[in-house]
Parts: structure tokens; sequence; C-alpha cells
């Protein structure tokens, strides 16, 4: 599983509404897009594309946490730096090695001349439980 990290403020600049940087144009969005499309349809044809979503922005989520014993609920928005899962695409290919090669071509997806992330980009790449590429330890 590739798992693909952003914050509010990265939904935000992508949607048009400026915040600490510009607002993303329309046609950085769509080259954006293409290129994950591109990366997407590659899987399809290799055959390793399992499934992939995309989350909605963290302002939508709620979390659960438990005080003293009893759930308590809080709507989003997170802090604007915070981290969230933005999005994930399983794969099932032949290794491990062969999985995080895929997850790296993610870091030439295009962004706007002079852009900057309110995080230091990365994917995750982990094995699902039982799968066969789990790697040793």
């Amino acid at each position: 599983m590739i798992m693909l990290y952003g914050s509010q403020q990265d939904y935000d600049v992508l949607e048009g509404r400026p915040g600490h940087t510009p607002a993303w144009s329309a046609d950085d969005v769509a080259a954006m897009h293409a290129f994950m499309t591109e990366w997407n349809d590659d899987l399809v044809k290799s055959g390793e594309f399992v499934d992939a979503q995309g989350l909605t922005a963290p302002v939508h989520a709620r979390r659960i946490r438990l005080r003293e014993g009893v759930p308590v609920v809080t709507d989003g928005p997170y802090a604007e730096t915070e981290e969230v899962l933005a999005g994930y695409t399983i794969v099932e290919c032949g290794s491990f090695d062969r999985a995080t090669q895929i997850a790296a071509r993610l870091a030439h997806t295009p962004h706007p001349e002079g852009a900057a992330l309110a995080h230091e980009w990365y994917v995750d790449v982990r094995p699902i439980a039982g799968s066969q590429a789990e790697p040793e330890l």
C-alpha cells in the first residue's frame, strides 16, 4: 500500500484558496492530475493496480478519542500543518522493492515553480498484513 499525505493547507491551495502559499492555478492542478492519471494508468497496464482512493480534506474529518473511558468526537479542521492521510494506492507486484520503485515515481509529481509544501514531501510504502510482499526483518 502506498500512502500519500497532505495537510489542510495542501487541499486549500489545490482548491484555489491562498494561504501561507499562493493558490495553484487551474493549469497547475490539471498538470498534477494528468501526472497522477498517467501514474495510475501505467499501473493498470502493468497489471499491478489493485485499488486507489483519495480522501476529502481534513476539514471534513472527525476524530474519536477516549477521555476518561468515554469516546469524545471532535470535528475538523486539524491544524493547517498537521499531516493526514490524503489517499492511498494498493499495488500487487513482485516485491517490496518494486512497490518502492512505483512509489518513488511520485517524487516527480509536478507543482508550480517556487511552490513550497507546508511539510516535507514523502509517501509511505507498507505491505498489507498477510500479503506476499511482506519483507523479512
